[in-house]
Order: C-alpha cells, then structure tokens, then sequence
C-alpha cells in the first residue's frame, strides 16, 4: 500500500462510511471528535511515522472549506505538526512530500 492509498482509505473510512476505527494495513485506528468543533480526527501509523488525519472545518477560509461547506468530503492530513496534504473527494493533493522524521530533525539541528 502506497501513501496515497493509505490516506485515501483513512479519508473514506471516517468520512464517506462514517466508521468508528479505521483499519489501515490490519491495525485499527479509532476516529474520535475533536472537542471544539466535533470534526472527526484520526491518529495513525503507517511505515514507522505517525499521521493526523482531521476533518477539513467548514467555518474556516480556505477553498478546501468552501468544498466542505458545499458538502464534499475534506480531510486534512498532518505530519511532524505540519499539513502536508489532503483528500478531497477521492483525490489526494500533496502541499510537499512528507520525509521520513529522522531527516526532517537532521535538517533542523
């Protein structure tokens, strides 16, 4: 299973089929509600790093909340802090390609 694959099956697991744990390679992830907002948050692991994927907020002003308050289903995918892509509809966009941690905390020390 590829990146773009696992987020794909993250994104229609908890938003599409509205589950309560993703399974993703055999391993179940439970999706739960943020507190503020109640938007669907998934932690997960996939090839040793560790995955946020979150429910795009419609109240927001970006043009993915404008997809999700027209009632397309966003998620939002965080990595080291930092989003680095997006599912929107079935279709993955990347902001940058994610690195593995170890090279990312070479670079910054």
């Amino acid at each position: 299973m590829t990146l773009d694959e696992a987020l794909i099956s993250v994104w229609k697991q908890s938003l599409v089929e509205d589950a309560n744990l993703v399974d993703l390679g055999g391993r179940k992830f439970p999706v739960r509600r943020t507190s503020r907002q109640r938007l669907r948050q998934v932690d997960f692991e996939f090839q040793g790093e560790q995955y946020r994927g979150i429910e795009q907020n419609p109240g927001t002003r970006s043009r993915w909340a404008a997809l999700a308050r027209s009632g397309r289903k966003v998620m939002q995918f965080v990595l080291g802090g930092s989003f680095f892509a997006n599912v929107a509809e079935g279709a993955v966009t990347f902001y940058r390609q994610p690195g593995s941690a170890a090279k990312r905390a070479a670079r910054t020390t």
